[in-house]
């Protein structure tokens, strides 16, 4: 199995804010189901699941470029991974403010 589960984490200030309460945000592969996203974050974060919610996000329809086809963008899935107390993945940590 060569494909990638997770694509990359979600950085908006919701994900944000729920780090600070131990639930992170990543963009998962579509076919992926909860065990595989558990197991591939405690593989590279080390670090131990609790609870995985997934969303699956639809993609938009829009129009785009000269001749204005619609285009259809594809969809997402998001899974929103809640770590054990006392952990926490350092990609989410906000730097001290000015």
């Amino acid at each position: 199995m060569n494909k990638q589960i997770v694509i990359k984490p979600v950085i908006t200030e919701k994900s944000l804010k729920d780090a600070s309460n131990g639930t992170y945000t990543f963009e998962v592969d579509l076919k992926a189901d909860k065990n595989q996203i558990k197991s591939a974050v405690e593989k590279i974060f080390t670090v131990h699941v609790k609870d995985i919610t997934i969303v699956i996000i639809k993609g938009k329809n829009k129009i785009a470029g000269r001749k204005r086809r619609k285009v259809k963008q594809s969809d997402i899935k998001k899974a929103r991974v809640k770590l054990a107390t006392g952990e926490q993945i350092d990609l989410f940590e906000i730097g001290e403010g000015k």
